[in-house]
């Protein structure tokens, strides 16, 4: 019999939790009385340090984050025959927190009286019908709120006779449930059947009659409706003052983080599309660019083809012109008479005449063997833009011709001892166009023409316009030779003929016109003329022996004031003539 009221109960249970979970399924919100672990009704509810609620079992099955040392020793789960010893630490499944369990274990843990009665609520709202609590033999149709009790109707008039009860409020279950206000007591856990009624100080735990009688005599125990006010005020006070104006900034600051989140969603979105439509305009353009290189490729090709086909006609032309003269003219050799030769001289050498001074003859250079090299491909050359997109990549088809390059500035022909001279070589193509892009083989050599062991350094610049920077600094005066070679060619007028003349010598004295006036009438005051002055002065004055008749250069004794000191180039001079006037 009891078996069989099991098994009924466990159908039962299956059944309020069937419901339970279609119900909450249907509003999408978690019931208050089903474990977030197992998912189903509370069986002994424990709450967690964390304020969080789950079943005893389901705690217990719950792998240990930590064990901690209890009296000392570091004890193992194995020395624990409940699943988690006095010093463990777990993880909160609902908000991961790290939670410590009591000395006693999981048991130790405070039972969420608040989700047995959910539970209790969600019971006798899927059940049609509960048993009395007292009789537990008839229906219960009232509740008495203050004793906690579902009583039939019999009970409910022997409630209300007797004295200690007649006051107490007895409702219908049924508007009760309806009202969701349904409580159940809280009995001691050691004496069943007794209720938590009193609150012990010193120990702060409830306590039945029996407890207060025994476990505490001498301890002051209160009733709970007395001390309800001053500890129910305090954390009344906490959540009031400190944790609903932070529960409203936590809250609107996570509204803030979720406008931030739509705001970054919906900019990344726009972003998005606007990249697509991006990639979509560059992909147009680069195969704009694409077709644009394809189709120069192609007209490149015809013009080079038809350029062949010209040439090709141009020799075939040529080659029937010489073959017939030269055919003619061996077998009238070889098979003619004296006299049929003779006869036919005159015509046959006006022919070959023709043939060898206005026929068609090709020189090796321009009819060697094209590979087509000359036509390239370049990647990385900036092609402008198209539809305001940069692209790159040119089809370059220009071939080098040494014979038409050329060469800008006077430092090929012309330099300066010591100075640093440069000149400017210019690639151009067989059109005479200048070359666009740079890479190509130069070569360039400076001798002096009298001593070959004399040669000048020479620094080439590519500027990568088909232009070459080219400078050099001669250490000597004289005549060079001068060589530019491109695809070891010579250029247009190579090899050049460069006159590099003596430094210019600077003046080291003063152009005056005597050494008298120059140095305010000092006798020791000389001068680089011949000049001379009686009376012991050892310069030149105006209009005395040897003066040059006109203003001149101390140094050298030069009448021309823009000239090179010719001081360092008369050879052997007098001492006097060294001389610079003294400067007073």
């Amino acid at each position: 019999m009891s078996l069989c009221k099991e098994r009924l109960t466990l159908v039962q249970e299956e059944k309020r939790e069937t419901v339970l979970s279609e119900s909450n399924g249907d509003t999408g919100k978690k019931s208050r009385a089903v474990c977030g672990v197992c998912n189903r009704m509370y069986r002994d509810p424990k709450i967690l340090p964390c304020l969080h609620t789950f079943c005893a079992d389901c705690v217990r099955q719950l792998e240990p984050f930590s064990v901690r040392r209890v009296n000392g020793e570091r004890r193992s789960s194995e020395d624990d025959t409940h699943g988690h010893n006095s010093g463990s630490t777990i993880l909160c499944p609902e908000c991961d927190s790290e939670v410590n369990l009591p000395p006693s274990g999981v048991d130790g843990l405070t039972t969420d009286h608040l989700a047995l009665d959910e539970v209790f609520t969600e019971t006798l709202l899927v059940d049609s019908s509960v048993l009395c609590d007292l009789c537990s033999d008839s229906d219960a149709g009232k509740r008495c709120e203050v004793c906690c009790v579902n009583l039939c109707d019999f009970c409910s008039q022997a409630h209300r006779r007797q004295k200690r009860t007649s006051s107490h409020s007895i409702q219908s279950l049924q508007e009760l449930k309806s009202q969701g206000r349904l409580t159940r007591p809280v009995l001691c856990s050691l004496h069943p059947g007794q209720e938590l009624r009193l609150f012990c100080e010193p120990c702060d735990l409830t306590v039945c009659l029996e407890c207060a009688a025994t476990f505490h005599r001498d301890h002051h125990c209160s009733s709970a409706h007395e001390v309800i006010s001053r500890h129910g005020d305090r954390i009344r006070d906490l959540v009031v003052r400190s944790l609903r104006p932070r529960l409203a900034r936590l809250e609107d600051s996570m509204r803030c983080v979720d406008t931030s989140q739509e705001a970054l969603r919906a900019r990344t979105d726009t972003l998005a599309g606007e990249i697509r439509a991006f990639a979509r305009s560059y992909a147009n353009a680069v195969e704009a660019h694409c077709c644009s290189l394809l189709r120069s490729l192609e007209d490149l090709k015809l013009q080079r083809r038809n350029q062949l086909h010209l040439q090709k006609a141009q020799l075939q032309q040529a080659l029937s012109d010489v073959r017939g003269g030269v055919d003619f003219a061996e077998r009238l050799l070889t098979c003619g008479s004296d006299a049929e030769i003779l006869s036919a001289k005159g015509v046959t050498m006006r022919r070959l005449m023709n043939l060898v001074e206005s026929g068609y003859d090709p020189h090796p250079t321009t009819i060697a063997h094209d590979n087509a090299s000359s036509i390239c491909f370049l990647p990385q050359e900036s092609a402008g833009e198209i539809e305001g997109f940069p692209v790159v990549g040119v089809v370059h088809a220009k071939t080098l011709d040494p014979s038409k390059c050329t060469i800008q500035g006077e430092g090929v022909e012309r330099g300066r001892e010591g100075q640093r001279d440069e000149f400017t070589l210019v690639c151009r193509d067989s059109s005479g166009e200048q070359m666009d892009r740079g890479g190509d083989p130069v070569l360039v050599s400076i001798v002096h023409k009298d001593r070959k062991d004399c040669s000048v350094e020479v620094s080439v610049v590519d500027n990568s316009d088909g232009s070459y920077g080219v400078s050099y600094t001669p250490a000597e005066a004289g005549l060079y030779s001068v060589w530019v070679c491109v695809k070891a060619q010579h250029v247009q007028g190579s090899p050049f003929v460069l006159n590099v003349k003596r430094k210019f010598r600077r003046h080291r004295g003063v152009f005056h016109c005597c050494s008298f006036c120059s140095s305010g009438g000092a006798k020791e005051a000389r001068c680089g003329c011949t000049g001379t002055m009686p009376g012991g002065f050892q310069g030149c004055g105006h209009g005395h022996k040897g003066h040059p008749g006109k203003p001149h250069w101390s140094c050298c004794g030069s009448v021309v004031e823009a000239s090179e000191c010719i001081l360092h180039n008369l050879g052997s001079l007098s001492p006097r003539g060294h001389l610079r006037t003294v400067e007073l």
